[in-house]
């Protein structure tokens, strides 16, 4: 007989990792709802790239995100949060630091606590990255680029702390 619960609640709890990570995004793009102007005024290294192309990279982003933590619940944990639970607590730690970020450093222009968030923010990526990768593979590998790109953007960060 097999252990996996029926079909619909892997439906169901996809779902939900998608409207989870998708809260993080909207929570993200309200408190940056100026970040394009104030992104414009602030010095920014030669090497930042141009406002349009956060939008489609946090989207791509933020779908592996969804995918991989639904991928080690369903696929590894069998739909049993208790199996995965040291893996969906660090996953949900990095979800509300990445929530944090664009509050910080657009909505209260702390940028120096962005810097410290982000920090902490790859630190969790990396130890989720790992955590995953012991449980699924494919969910591993969907957080290498979700860790690549926010050690570029915790550079980023600490350039504009540096030169503002």
């Amino acid at each position: 007989m097999d252990a996996r619960p029926p079909a619909r609640r892997g439906v169901v709890s996809a779902v939900v990792f998608v409207l989870v990570v998708a809260a993080v995004a909207v929570a993200g793009s309200i408190a940056g709802s100026s970040s394009g102007d104030q992104y414009a005024s602030i010095v920014r290294p030669a090497w930042a790239p141009p406002p349009w192309l956060f939008g489609p990279v946090w989207t791509v982003l933020y779908a592996a995100i969804a995918v991989a933590g639904w991928r080690v619940y369903w696929i590894a944990g069998a739909g049993s949060l208790r199996a995965v639970r040291p893996e969906m607590l660090v996953y949900a730690i990095g979800l509300v630091l990445n929530a944090l970020w664009t509050p910080l450093f657009f909505a209260a222009q702390a940028r120096t606590a962005a810097l410290v968030d982000i920090v902490l923010l790859d630190l969790v990526i990396v130890a989720t990255l790992v955590l995953f990768m012991r449980r699924d593979r494919i969910a591993g590998f969907l957080f290498v680029p979700y860790f690549l790109w926010t050690a570029f953007a915790t550079a980023l960060n600490l350039s504009i702390v540096l030169l503002n």
